[in-house]
């Protein structure tokens, strides 16, 4: 059944390993998928009930980085609301147009003050070259992860998903996320919600392909969302 959802997804009649490549085409997420069900059984289930797994892909850069603090602790309707509302008041999104753009109007666009904050810390941090995100795509997770949340305001999360979804990087896993901790619960069988350090611990058994994992589980969680009405 896997190797069949496999085929369709990707046109090709066999799976072969081309190495750890980004993930930044469908043909490449359904490779790394197909690996990572071989080296967890518990995971063939979820894979063939999941169905089409979504590449989740974010712009790189400022823009990615704003989308996801935007996004933060709001609903995706709220967050899209505000983000379109940010994009139309500020333009082509970059550091030197957010850091020109009136704080009052950002925050009468739906941007609270903190994320104000966050986000010129951002531009100015890239400004005076403290950070360089195309160096990003070339650092280990965890130096690029440091690198991120050094700056005010960007926690663990917020850096693993711009890795993730902005860069393509192919092993990250954010344990952090509610819905990961829940549905590496439901998988793995455990009575309650796991915490961090857990989920962290189970999703070492996913390397190198814990960013597939991690598509694949939250498409597990919306599934299971639609049709049993689970929640966080």
């Amino acid at each position: 059944m896997v190797g069949l959802w496999i085929k369709a997804f990707t046109g090709e009649s066999t799976i072969d390993n081309t190495g750890m490549q980004r993930i930044s085409s469908r043909a490449i997420l359904a490779r790394h998928l197909s690996e990572l069900v071989r080296l967890d059984d518990d995971l063939v289930p979820v894979l063939e009930r999941a169905g089409d797994v979504p590449l989740r892909t974010g712009r790189p850069g400022f823009a990615g980085l704003v989308s996801i603090v935007v996004g933060q602790l709001l609903s995706v309707a709220s967050a899209r609301a505000i983000m379109a509302r940010v994009e139309n008041l500020v333009g082509e999104m970059s550091g030197e147009r957010f850091l020109a753009t009136e704080r009052d109007r950002l925050r009468a666009a739906g941007l609270s003050f903190s994320k104000i904050d966050c986000l010129c810390g951002v531009a100015e941090a890239e400004r005076a070259g403290d950070l360089d995100f195309s160096a990003l795509a070339d650092m280990p997770e965890q130096a690029a992860v440091e690198t991120l949340t050094r700056l005010k305001g960007i926690g663990r999360w917020s850096a693993q998903i711009y890795l993730l979804s902005c860069i393509g990087h192919p092993d990250v896993f954010p344990a952090g996320d509610l819905a990961l901790q829940k549905m590496v619960g439901r998988v793995k069988n455990m009575s309650q919600r796991p915490d961090e350090k857990t989920v962290r611990q189970v999703s070492r058994q996913w390397a190198p392909y814990r960013a597939s994992a991690a598509r694949l589980l939250w498409r597990y969680f919306a599934v299971l969302r639609q049709r049993e009405g689970i929640n966080l």
